[in-house]
């Protein structure tokens, strides 16, 4: 079994192969794993793994806070995470390649980066100045009849875009901007649509394309089916964070 280790950055969303992914960098544990990745020469990538927090983990509040204003926040690698970080993660995650890595002058980082490869979390090491992974690269096994299920699920993807943008009252994806690669299909459709974070992550760890897409052109039939039944789309932004969460 060939496995490669990584710095590890847990975040409260799932990044997926192929998919961009903005970070706004400002917890010291990650600055440095960031300065660390600018050691590496321009030449070479400069990656990082993404894993998802699991429901009912939070990271470690970076500020005093209520009730105790005057408590110390915990700090270190694994602040938040508790003992064993890979309990507190999700085991499949994302390896990301960070095109830009830029330093602000308050010493944050904005970093643009994209998913490249689905990981296996084995062990995570707390010992450092941020945390490492021990990974193992998973293949993308297309299944039977990837093809047909892609077509399947652009066309639903397509239906259910039509619904979202006329609740939204918002202009529609040009078809020239869907890609028919039923890989590729598969994880920007899983990226796009309204998830929960548990159901992204079932969609990233399915153990081929052709599932993954058959579980979606399942939920792209009951989201449509829901979104036609409302009179408006409840304001789902409200209640998300910007993906900056470190």
């Amino acid at each position: 079994m060939t496995t490669v280790r990584l710095p590890l950055f847990p975040l409260n969303t799932v990044l997926f192969p192929g998919l961009v992914l903005p970070l706004n960098v400002f917890e010291e544990r990650y600055r440095a794993m960031m300065r660390e990745l600018l050691k590496t020469p321009e030449d070479e990538p400069r990656q990082f793994a993404v894993a998802a927090i699991r429901d009912g983990h939070e990271v470690a509040p970076s500020a005093p806070g209520l009730p105790d204003p005057t408590a110390v926040p915990e700090r270190g690698p694994a602040a938040g995470f508790g003992a064993d970080p890979l309990h507190a993660l999700h085991k499949v995650g994302c390896i990301a390649d960070a095109a830009t890595i830029r330093e602000r002058p308050d010493g944050t980082f904005e970093v643009l980066a994209t998913g490249t490869t689905r990981v296996r979390l084995l062990s995570v090491d707390a010992s450092g100045p941020f945390l490492t992974a021990e990974l193992e690269p998973l293949e993308e096994d297309p299944g039977e009849e990837a093809g047909p299920l892609a077509e399947g699920v652009l066309r639903a993807f397509r239906q259910y875009q039509k619904r979202l943008a006329g609740a939204r009252e918002r202009s529609l994806t040009s078809d020239a901007e869907l890609p028919d690669e039923p890989s590729v299909v598969s994880y920007l459709v899983a990226a796009a649509m309204m998830l929960d974070t548990p159901t992204r992550q079932r969609l990233l760890q399915a153990p081929d394309t052709a599932s993954r897409l058959r579980d979606e052109l399942k939920l792209l039939r009951t989201e449509t089916a829901i979104i036609r039944s409302l009179p408006s789309l409840p304001a789902s932004e409200l209640t998300r964070a910007p993906t900056s969460l470190n």
